[in-house]
């Protein structure tokens, strides 16, 4: 009798020691976290899907809406599942049709996903694709994040889960961070002259899938380097005299 209640004390505790090495051996996400702040943001390429960073703004791409059926995919797909089918919902009723610019602000259903507020931005016809289209993309990211006083930021452009393999996924978003650098740029200096109420951008995150996220490091990395010194060479000058 008592080898027995040894054997289930044994059972017992191995049971306990197996749950706690699997609560250990839970991983954080991968993340790559640059080194240089540019302007004073955290900027970092993150494995994660658009429906599980805690940001204060969550931002994605999709393209015009078509009649004949949008194309949802991978973190498009599960985006849209989480928001309890909300993107499809406005799409199909044609009360969001993502127009090139066009945006849509909402805050998530209660305990769906940790995002405070999520946007979406139109990429216009799909066929139009171009890193043009992600560098408008970008500035109207930055501004939208000033103007909504988002400390946290987080963009995923969902580009290729929406079918869409016309261009480079680290190009793109090398094109978006540079433009959003440019913008915020911008609004910091006219901030400077009192042209716009104080607010910074703390951190900013790109989101990007495990295909493409050693890519999307390369490329944004050689983007923060090349867009500092732009940005330094800029005109200083007011852009309205001071009054006296």
């Amino acid at each position: 009798m008592k080898h027995k209640l040894d054997l289930l004390i044994a059972l017992a505790c191995a049971g306990l020691l197996s749950s706690a090495f699997a609560a250990d051996t839970t991983t954080a996400p991968k993340e790559n976290v640059f080194h240089a702040k540019p302007l004073g943001i955290t900027l970092s390429i993150k494995m994660v899907g658009p429906y599980t960073e805690p940001a204060d703004l969550q931002i994605i791409c999709l393209f015009k809406h078509k009649q004949a059926g949008d194309t949802y995919q991978g973190a498009a797909k599960e985006t849209d599942e989480h928001l309890r089918g909300l993107l499809s919902s406005l799409r199909n009723r044609g009360e969001f049709a993502g127009e090139m610019g066009e945006t849509f602000l909402f805050t998530p259903p209660k305990g769906s996903i940790p995002a405070k507020r999520f946007m979406v931005i139109g990429l216009g016809e799909e066929k139009d694709l171009s890193l043009d289209t992600l560098r408008i993309v970008g500035r109207i990211a930055a501004r939208e994040a000033v103007r909504l006083k988002a400390k946290h930021v987080a963009w995923a452009p969902v580009i290729r889960d929406e079918g869409n393999t016309t261009i480079d996924v680290g190009e793109g978003d090398r094109a978006f961070t540079e433009e959003m650098l440019a913008a915020y740029d911008t609004e910091k200096r006219l901030q400077a002259q009192g042209l716009a109420p104080e607010f910074s951008i703390e951190s900013f995150v790109i989101e990007a899938g495990p295909t493409f996220f050693d890519g999307a490091v390369k490329q944004v990395g050689e983007g923060i380097e090349s867009t500092a010194p732009e940005l330094q060479k800029r005109d200083s000058t007011p852009y309205a005299p001071i009054s006296k």
